[in-house]
Formats: structure tokens, C-alpha cells, sequence
């Protein structure tokens, strides 16, 4: 692809330079972004009115199979219907407001209230009402599940919780060059080969910062990471609120380096991360997709719950690279829950001692500086919009 050579070109020269890509000015964020909660509320409420990856396709394979999950404060419940379209509704009784769907995951035809019987389709409408002699005349068409925006695409399932009057579609929201460069990976048929999820006591930016840090790799990662992947050096591609950052692997950095001229296997010299705004990260590698999702917490600034998932093609998939991803998953796991998340724990709670005080983002580091640089615009934009409308 003409993108990943032109991106092989850069780092090659940036290698032989020893140089990086350069944001257009250093970054100043104030430690008060991270530690704030009133600031963290005004993040959760702009989530809510973006699109937001809250499942992989594979989770509802068939018709009826349901998953339920709490987003941001909502409680959906996510069904496959019969015409193979997927269908989220608030899991709340419109009755007296009691969680319809108690199970995270299984397969029904129909889903009912325990606590007073009312029963909704698949699609959410409402089908029956025990004892409906007993209350006034009601029309159950105007009585069903609360709806949720909802799209499936590239074999994730999306959700708007507060959408607007204006629906954004998902391929409006990424854009065309992401639409493309998503399309490089079989994502719609993917297999889901591992699903885990962490709680950490630390904001959800300094994860995401992490994941497409290319300045800590041989100083926190000595040992394992840092000895597979260069450190400051890095492209990085913005694509509006999104964006894609390419990495050198060590064994591209040796080649440049002793001066080997025709480099074939993209993805066996480059790592790569695709950042969807406003909270998933893609690490693509030769074998899978390293697919996480970073979400704030409802009560406090200082911490988040993070989803990984390891995705492969199927058309590629066997014993021998189950093994790799096996591996892979023990190299990411060490990486992350000894060196990469304990870092950001001390962060997170030295941010409490300067609190009036910003945290700096060097020319060097446009990767992290990207989340931050948009999530400010966006904010902005939010705040502006709602005083326009006062």
C-alpha cells in the first residue's frame, strides 16, 4: 500500500537522521485535566454524543443473543435481530424502572421485567403487561424500551447514547482515510481471541497517552518492549479526531543502521496504533489486532476500566499463530501491568501534590500530544454550544 511505504521511506530517514516527527510547538496540559472531576463529567458527556465501540460482532452471533453492558451511566441491552441488524436499548423497565435483563450474555426470544412481569421483544417493544386491566389505557407502541443509536461496522458495534437530532454515521465519524486504512485487516469476520478487562486506579487520558508513547519504551521497558520496539522515533499521521502512529521495530533500526537498502514485510519492521477518537486504540502487529478501549470512570477522575482484545483473521488463524498470540498477550501483560500502569498509578497520585501545575509534551511527543490537542477542541466546541443555546 502506497501509505505504508511512504511511511517506511519517513522512518528510514528519520532513523538515519536520528530524528522523529515533530508536533508544531510543545504541549502544556494542566494536571487539573486529570485529577478534576467536574472536568471529567464534561469528558463522560462528550463521549455520550460520539460514537462508541461497546462490542466485537462475535459476542452476538446469532439472532436473540443478547449481551447487556453499562456505558458512561447507560445500561444497554444489545440484541441481534431477526434480520441479522443488531438493536440496543436502555435496559430499563418502563414501568418502574427495574434492570429488564439481568444476565451479561445468552440468547432469548423475548426479555421480562422480574419485578412486575412487563415483557419487550427483541427490538424493544413492549408485548405484555400483567394485570394491563388495572391501569389506565395504554399504548404499548409508545411504552417500549428507550432506543440507542445504534450501527454495526468494520465487526464492532457502536452506540451514540445522546446522538442529537443528527445522527453522525460511524463512516461520517472516521472519516474516508480511516474508513481505508481500517479496511487493511479483516476486522468484519475477526475472531476474538482474547477478551480481558482491568480496573486501574488512574484517569483514562494516561493510558491512552501510554499506548502510543514512543519516548518510554527502552527506559521503562528495558528488558522486554524496549528491546523490540525503538524508542523516539515515530510518524504520525493526523487524521482530524482521530489518528495513526508507526514505530520502528528494533530489527528495522539494525537494518537501517547497517545500511540495508531493500526492506521488505511492513508490518514485520513497523508497529503501528490507530487512535479512534475519543477512547480506542488499534495496535496492529503481522498476527492481530490488539483492540483496546479505555473508559472513564462514573465517580472519579482517577480512575478508568480498560477492555483488550486480541482479534485475528480467520482466514489466517491456526495452532502455530495461536501460540504467537499467546505469547504476545505474555509480553503485553508483562509490559503493562508491571512497568506501563504502575507508572501511571504514581502518576496519578503524585498529580495531587502539583495540582496547579501543567505536564509537558514535547515536540517529540505528537502522539500523545494529538488526544489532548482535539479533546481541548472538542470540549471547547461543547461548551460553546451549550452556552449558545442558553
Amino acid at each position: 500500500m502506497e501509505t505504508n511505504q511512504h511511511v517506511l521511506d519517513q522512518l528510514v530517514t528519520y532513523i538515519r537522521d536520528n530524528t522523529t516527527h515533530l508536533a508544531d510547538s510543545e504541549l502544556r496540559v494542566p494536571v487539573s485535566n486529570f485529577i478534576d472531576d467536574d472536568h471529567a463529567a464534561r469528558e463522560r458527556a462528550l463521549m455520550r454524543t460520539k460514537p462508541l465501540v461497546v462490542a466485537h460482532h462475535s459476542e452476538l452471533p446469532d439472532a436473540g443473543g443478547f449481551i447487556t453492558r453499562d456505558v458512561l451511566g447507560s445500561p444497554l441491552l444489545i440484541v441481534r435481530q431477526r434480520d441479522g441488524s443488531v438493536h440496543t436499548s436502555l435496559n430499563v423497565c418502563r414501568h418502574r424502572g427495574g434492570r429488564v435483563e439481568q444476565a451479561e450474555s445468552g440468547k432469548k426470544r423475548a426479555f421480562t421485567c422480574q419485578y412486575h412481569g412487563w415483557t419487550y421483544d427483541r427490538d424493544g417493544s413492549l408485548t405484555h403487561i400483567p394485570y394491563s386491566q388495572f391501569f389506565e389505557p395504554l399504548d404499548r407502541l409508545c411504552h417500549g424500551l428507550f432506543a440507542v443509536h445504534t450501527e454495526e461496522r468494520h465487526g464492532f458495534i457502536w452506540v451514540t447514547l445522546e446522538p442529537g437530532e443528527n445522527p453522525i454515521s460511524v463512516a461520517d465519524f472516521l472519516g474516508a482515510e480511516v474508513e481505508s486504512r481500517l479496511s487493511q485487516f479483516n476486522y468484519e469476520n475477526s475472531l476474538l481471541v482474547l477478551d480481558k478487562e482491568f480496573t486501574l486506579p488512574v484517569n483514562w487520558k494516561l493510558v491512552v497517552d501510554g499506548a502510543v508513547d514512543s519516548l518510554h519504551p527502552k527506559f521503562l521497558h528495558p528488558t522486554g518492549v524496549g528491546r523490540l520496539i525503538a524508542t523516539n522515533t515515530c510518524v504520525v499521521d493526523d487524521l482530524g479526531l482521530h489518528m495513526q502512529s508507526f514505530t520502528p521495530r528494533v530489527k528495522l533500526e539494525t537494518k537501517v543502521q547497517a545500511g540495508e537498502e531493500n526492506i521488505e514485510g511492513f508490518y514485520r519492521h513497523v508497529g503501528s496504533a490507530v487512535f479512534l477518537f475519543p477512547n480506542v486504540n488499534a495496535a496492529i502487529t503481522p498476527d492481530h489486532v490488539e483492540f483496546w478501549t479505555t473508559w472513564p470512570s462514573l465517580t472519579t477522575a482517577g480512575e478508568c476500566t480498560i477492555r483488550i482484545r486480541f482479534l485475528a483473521d480467520p482466514d489466517t488463524y491456526d495452532e502455530r499463530m495461536a501460540e504467537r498470540l499467546r505469547r504476545s498477550w505474555e509480553i503485553l501483560e508483562e509490559a503493562a501491568t508491571k512497568e506501563d500502569w504502575p507508572m501511571e498509578e504514581t502518576i496519578q497520585t503524585n498529580s495531587l501534590a502539583v495540582a496547579d501545575s501543567t505536564y509537558l509534551y514535547g515536540r517529540n511527543e505528537a502522539a500523545p500530544q494529538h488526544l489532548h490537542r482535539v479533546l481541548d477542541a472538542e470540549l471547547a466546541a461543547q461548551a460553546a454550544t451549550a452556552g449558545a443555546g442558553r
